[in-house]
């Protein structure tokens, strides 16, 4: 089943002096989801914001909320996401010791479920918790920091875990080092949804904004083409045209 493409810009990237005005042009810059990561110090090597700050911008855009929690343990923590206004939790496969608890926990709140692998983590670690997920999101760089490399690395991963989700209405969704030159690689190994925080953030207006939102879709959309005998064998690599496989 083919989904409709995603991008969901990362705030991360965003002036944080400016936050609102931030929020408001990519809203209308064409995001179609609000990716919010929520980094600990201590799961992650650095601090960015809590589910106050959440609550705070909530009410600027009726874009879907996607909570990113890079934070460990998650679960005292999920109620207050909920409630600041979070549409999708993601919770990392590495964060805790119960995995399966914490997306109960999750979709008892209300909220759509999912769940995130770092760079080492295998694909097998979510494979008896596909049926409590709305989302996997794999990570393409050790999270922490914005403006990382891409690691190709991830491509045949993500691949793997398309083909584990088969026809469940699940969202694969790829978060690190996304640009408009590896976004049809992503998408042609199977990911409908795309986080770029500098890639969008790039400039100064929300017209930079739209163009940079848009030269990435476009990207992606290519990459998304029918697979046949000739192209099935390998993920398609970065940079490569999907057009000429």
């Amino acid at each position: 089943m083919t989904r409709e493409m995603i991008i969901a810009p990362s705030i991360l990237a965003a002036d944080f002096a400016r936050l609102g005005e931030e929020i408001a042009a990519i809203d209308t810059a064409g995001a179609d989801w609000i990716h919010c990561d929520v980094m600990d110090g201590h799961f992650v090597p650095n601090i960015s914001f809590g589910a106050d700050v959440i609550k705070a911008i909530r009410p600027l855009t009726k874009k879907v909320f996607d909570v990113h929690l890079m934070i460990a343990p998650a679960d005292p923590y999920l109620e207050a996401f909920a409630k600041a206004g979070a549409d999708v939790i993601t919770v990392h496969a590495e964060a805790g010791p119960h995995l399966d608890r914490s997306l109960q926990a999750i979709r008892a709140l209300g909220r759509k479920a999912g769940v995130s692998l770092c760079p080492a983590t295998p694909e097998g670690a979510i494979e008896y918790v596909l049926d409590r997920l709305d989302l996997v999101l794999v990570m393409t760089v050790n999270p922490g920091f914005g403006g990382q490399s891409f690691l190709d690395s991830q491509l045949a991963k993500i691949a793997r875990i398309k083909a584990m989700i088969g026809d469940r209405p699940i969202r694969l969704e790829v978060d690190g080092g996304i640009t408009r030159d590896n976004a049809a690689a992503v998408a042609a190994a199977g990911a409908d949804t795309l986080v770029a925080g500098s890639a969008v953030f790039r400039g100064k207006s929300a017209a930079e904004y739209a163009s940079n939102i848009a030269a990435i879709r476009t990207a992606a959309e290519a990459g998304r083409v029918p697979k046949t005998k000739d192209n099935a064998a390998r993920p398609l690599r970065v940079g490569e045209s999907a057009r000429i496989r």
